[in-house]
């Protein structure tokens, strides 16, 4: 049987590396967790496992910047296959929502990044399209999406020959949410030039471009979008749906019906007056958008009604795409996992409000993520992946295969103990130390607060420091990071943005301030993976400040023994001296945020530049304002206006 995915890799398979992976494809199908400690190289592993099996592929990862690295890693291991990635396409996500409380409602606001948004119908139409297809995704994958065999239906070929009208060739793009427009030609636009139509797929980076003569089909070429060239001449061609949500007549029509049976069965039920007013009228105004136009602000909320489910049914998601049979990884299943439990219960906490006021029917509860039973179902073929997997993993595999040995003969870090009498000395000796060795440090905290305080500290103490949390964006914690690796800081102060899925060969010591205080920060798994930030260097060392030892203290220091242990043994067995690991400083954003970034600078610009506007009307405001106040001789308010104005020129300059 000829093998669907094609495997490049300049590295061999070492160290734990081919026992893994003969242990991994030999339990396929079936639920297996691969416990594989920092640096040993699990994608790779991954990637060989992939190879040999005959199934598409779901790897789920649970953040966007780790499925960004995922995506380009396995991008480089199989160029002759499909690699998708599929996540939220929100860059600015406002949910709809009501606060009783406050009485304040808040409507939906979204901003949508037009390069995701094209990735995500990328994915979908290449797995109906080919079997060979692997796609990276976040937890975005359990949320409600079209209903893939319409979104397949819906569909439709063409060919050289083919007989068609060309008004009925354009109502049938448009019935798929293609939009007719001349002037911006993005994804899921077409163009008409007489006898010529040119339609930008939003799954294929080249221009499709179709001939005609009269009522049939001529020509069609795929057209290299900045240059006009030519690339391919085409005989056939299939086109998919510009949108995941896309629906027959039909359906709308019994969706309308479903839906004012729905309000004429729930309006009597509010016994608010106004809550039932209100329902009344917004349900009322969409049936009419949906007759008129097949389309309402919100119509994601009636998906039940289109979709034909019962209530509590559980929605399609991207799951459904795939199948009956692909293999699925979870990534950091220790972080996924609970991501993947928490979600379903956020939600219908948010519609509750909603329907009990009167913003919407109770068929709203239906439009959600999958609830964690209705998840498991899909784990048929599945591969939790983490150095610290959390119980469910292990308590529901069937094979559980341990990778500690590297490739590279790295063994696991010395782990140092350190009062906290004296410890600001220690560390700030420590972090020298390794500076004239040009390595460089992070130090861990518990709170943002005390990664701003130390940092300040450090700095008056002539160190190059900066602090790293989550009110920094992703762009900025990349930037950080490479100017870290660079050496224009030699520490970064971090609170738990720096464990899973930081490459940093250059770090030489983690420093770990409270230690023993018993938390989620500091309990086993998050200290095993803190302390996995040194584990690509042979100069390495983790130093624990703390006045006692808790038990995931004792917990990590036997692991990481245990560890070392079977790492130097291995070494000494083979004659393997460890070498730290050597990675070239590139940008630490990747291509593909890169990409993701650009989608959005546009709008972005335009949003600055209206906020530059903005303060300059507000300055000649001002300026009026304080001449106004002199005319009455009122001085305090004229220096207190001129206070504000100082400040807006600082922030145009």
């Amino acid at each position: 049987m000829k093998k669907l995915f094609t495997l490049h890799s300049p590295f061999i398979p070492a160290g734990s590396q081919p026992e893994a992976i003969e242990k991994l494809s030999q339990a396929r199908p079936g639920k297996s967790t691969l416990i594989g400690v920092t640096g040993s190289g699990k994608t790779l592993t991954m990637a060989h496992v992939i190879a040999n099996q005959n199934k598409p592929v779901l790897i789920l990862a649970p953040n966007k910047t780790l499925a960004a690295q995922l995506y380009e890693e396995f991008s480089l291991f199989f160029p002759e296959n499909k690699v998708c990635y599929f996540v939220s396409y929100y860059d600015y996500y406002q949910p709809e929502s009501y606060l009783p409380a406050q009485d304040i409602y808040i409507a939906k606001e979204t901003k949508v990044n037009s390069e995701i948004e094209r990735l995500r119908v990328e994915a979908t139409a290449s797995l109906i399209n080919r079997r060979d297809t692997i796609i990276i995704t976040s937890v975005s994958c359990i949320y409600s999406l079209g209903n893939p065999f319409d979104y397949q239906n819906l569909a439709f070929s063409l060919k050289i020959g083919q007989t068609i009208k060309r008004s009925d060739l354009l109502n049938k793009l448009v019935f798929i949410q293609y939009k007719r427009n001349d002037m911006d030609k993005g994804y899921g636009t077409f163009q008409v030039y007489g006898n010529t139509i040119e339609i930008n797929l939003p799954y294929q980076k080249e221009r499709l471009r179709i001939e005609m003569f009269g009522d049939t089909i001529e020509r069609m070429q795929w057209v290299e979008k900045q240059n006009n060239n030519v690339l391919m001449e085409l005989d056939n061609t299939l086109i998919f749906p510009a949108k995941h949500f896309v629906t027959t007549k039909e359906k709308i029509d019994n969706a309308v019906t479903s839906i004012q049976n729905e309000l004429d069965d729930w309006a009597p039920q509010v016994q608010n007056p106004i809550y039932q007013e209100r329902i009344k009228q917004r349900v009322s105004h969409d049936i009419e958008m949906l007759e008129e136009v097949g389309y309402c602000s919100g119509i994601e909320n009636y998906s039940r009604h289109f979709d034909g489910r019962s209530t509590g049914e559980k929605p399609f998601c991207l799951f459904d795409f795939f199948g009956d049979e692909f293999l699925l990884i979870i990534d950091e299943s220790h972080i996924a996992i609970p991501q993947l439990r928490g979600m379903y219960a956020g939600d219908r906490s948010r519609k509750k409000a909603l329907i009990d006021f009167g913003f919407r029917l109770p068929s709203a509860h239906d439009n959600r993520p999958l609830q964690f039973n209705e998840i498991e179902q899909y784990f048929n073929d599945v591969i939790f992946v983490s150095a610290t997997p959390g119980p469910y993993e292990l308590e529901h595999s069937d094979t559980v295969v341990e990778q500690i040995i590297r490739p590279t003969g790295l063994v696991d870090p010395v782990i140092e103990l350190h009062p906290r009498l004296g410890q600001m000395d220690h560390l700030i000796s420590q972090i020298r130390n390794a500076k004239e060795n040009d390595f460089r440090s992070l130090v861990m905290v518990m709170t943002k607060k005390l990664a701003e305080e130390l940092a300040r500290y450090l700095q008056e103490q002539k160190i190059k420091v900066c602090y790293l949390h989550s009110e920094l964006k992703t762009p900025q914690r990349t930037e950080i990071l490479q100017k870290l690796r660079l050496g224009i800081f030699d520490v970064v102060v971090g609170v738990n943005l720096l464990r899973e899925g930081i490459d940093l060969p250059e770090v030489a010591l983690v420093a770990i301030m409270d230690a023993d205080i018993e938390s989620f920060l500091r309990d086993k798994r998050s200290l095993i993976q803190i302390i996995g930030r040194a584990a690509r260097n042979t100069e390495a060392k983790v130093v624990l400040y703390a006045d006692k030892i808790t038990q995931s203290m004792q917990q990590t220091i036997d692991e990481t023994a245990r560890r070392r242990a079977m790492q130097q043994e291995y070494n000494q067995l083979h004659g393997i001296s460890p070498k730290t690991v050597t990675r070239e400083v590139t940008k630490s954003i990747s291509k593909l945020q890169q990409a993701i970034a650009k989608a959005s600078e546009p709008k972005k610009k335009k949003k600055e530049a209206m906020a530059t506007i903005d303060v300059q009307a507000r300055i000649k405001e001002l300026e009026k304002l304080m001449q106004d106040a002199a005319d009455r001789f009122d001085f305090e308010t004229a220096i207190s206006l001129r206070e504000e104005w100082f400040e807006l020129k600082k922030q145009l300059v």
